[in-house]
C-alpha cells in the first residue's frame, strides 16, 4: 500500500473537501428551514395544505435519492439550457453547474425527512405549555418562535444530528453529476493512478472525520439549547 501520490493530489483532494462540506451547509441550512414550513404545513387545520406536505414527504421519502438526483439534473437543466431568458442571464453560471442541482435535491431530501421528524416533534410537546404560554399573553407568532419550536426541536436534536451525518454522507452521490466532492476527486486520483483502494480509505477517513466534528458540534448545541431555554 503506498501514498506516493499523496503530495501531488492534496490540493484536488482537499477542494474536494472544501465541496463536500459546502454541500452539506448550504443544503443543511435550506433544508432545514423548508422541513420546518414542512411539518407546520403536516399539523395545518387546512386540509388542502397538510394533504399537499403528506404527498410531498411521501414521494420524497418513497423515491430513491439518485434518482431525485437525475430529475433535477438532466430534467431542470435541459429545460433552464433551453430558455433563452436563463441561459443568457446572470444565473446561468451557476445553474450550468451541477453544484447547485445537488443542493436543490439534498435540500429537497432533507425537507422531506426531517419535515416528518418535525412534526412529530411539534405534537409532542404537551398542550399544557402552550397553553402557559398563551395565559402569559404571548402571541401566535411569539409563542411560535420562543416557546414551541424551541421545546420541539430541543427534543429531537439527536436525530437531527443523525439526519445530518445521513446529508453528509448522501453527498458522495455529487460525484454522479459531475461535481468533485470528496469521492468526485477520489475517483480522479483512482483513475489517474490505477490506485483503488488507498483513495477510497482517504475518503472514507475524510467522511469520519467530518462525521465525528457534526456529532461534537451538535453535543455541544444540545447543551447549550438545554441551558438556554432552562433559564
Amino acid at each position: 500500500m503506498s501514498f506516493e501520490w499523496l503530495p501531488h493530489y492534496a490540493p484536488l483532494l482537499l477542494r474536494g473537501l472544501i465541496c463536500t462540506v459546502e454541500l452539506l451547509l448550504f443544503s443543511g441550512i435550506f433544508g432545514f428551514a423548508a422541513a420546518v414550513l414542512v411539518g407546520f404545513g403536516r399539523i395545518s387545520h387546512n386540509r388542502l395544505l397538510s394533504q399537499a406536505c403528506l404527498a410531498f414527504t411521501s414521494i420524497v421519502r418513497g423515491t430513491p435519492l439518485l434518482v431525485q438526483i437525475f430529475l433535477i439534473y438532466y430534467g431542470l437543466g435541459s429545460v433552464f439550457a433551453g430558455w433563452p431568458a436563463i441561459r443568457h442571464g446572470i444565473l446561468w453560471p451557476y445553474l450550468r453547474e451541477g453544484f447547485w442541482y445537488m443542493v436543490i435535491a439534498l435540500t429537497i431530501s432533507t425537507a422531506g425527512y426531517e419535515g416528518e421528524v418535525i412534526r412529530a416533534a411539534l405534537l409532542s410537546v404537551p398542550h399544557g405549555e402552550i397553553e402557559a404560554a398563551q395565559a402569559f399573553g404571548l402571541r401566535r407568532w411569539s409563542l411560535l418562535r420562543r416557546v414551541w419550536l424551541p421545546r420541539a426541536l430541543l427534543a429531537i436534536l439527536p436525530t437531527l444530528a443523525g439526519e445530518t451525518v445521513l446529508m453528509l454522507k448522501s453527498t458522495a452521490l455529487a460525484s454522479t453529476i459531475t461535481v468533485i466532492d470528496l469521492l468526485g476527486a477520489a475517483n480522479v486520483v483512482r483513475a489517474e493512478t490505477y490506485r483503488v483502494y488507498e483513495p477510497l480509505l482517504f475518503v472514507a477517513a475524510g467522511y469520519l472525520m467530518l462525521t465525528l466534528c457534526i456529532e461534537h458540534l451538535f453535543r455541544i448545541f444540545e447543551r447549550q439549547a438545554a441551558r438556554a431555554f432552562r433559564h
